[in-house]
């Protein structure tokens, strides 16, 4: 069991992370003037294409010749909307003092496919190469 997670404990550590900054109670810091119109966007979406990266590298790192197929990377990537979705469920219905919100999930939505494609992107020119 240990060798299956060895290279995916990145993944998991990130995953508890986005967890823990997504659920925790921020009080007033989203109304810093530090911030811009739209920086909580920017930033769920930051998150979910790390995730998805460090998921695609644990399993690239796990299988011997390194490779990643595109399906890998849709259940990669469709895992992580999935668990973008169960997040924005727990903020709006267990987590009051946050809320849920469907801009939310467009933006982890939209990391996580920006790090499939770059993703894509790398494994294609690495395939090229070797051609």
């Amino acid at each position: 069991m240990q060798h299956t997670f060895k290279y995916y404990w990145p993944a998991i550590l990130w995953a508890l992370f986005i967890f823990i900054m997504c659920t925790i109670n921020l009080g007033e810091v989203s109304n810093s003037p530090s911030f811009f119109p739209g920086f909580d966007k920017l930033v769920h979406c930051g998150f979910f294409f790390v995730l998805v990266v460090m998921y695609c590298y644990g399993s690239v790192r796990q299988q011997l010749p390194a490779s990643l197929s595109y399906k890998t990377i849709i259940i990669f990537t469709l895992v992580a909307i999935l668990y973008g979705g169960i997040i924005e469920l727990l903020q709006n219905y267990v987590f009051t003092w946050r809320t849920g919100d469907w801009a939310d999930l467009f933006a982890d939505s939209v990391g996580a496919l920006m790090g499939a494609f770059s993703v894509s992107v790398v494994i294609y020119a690495i395939n090229y190469d070797k051609k």
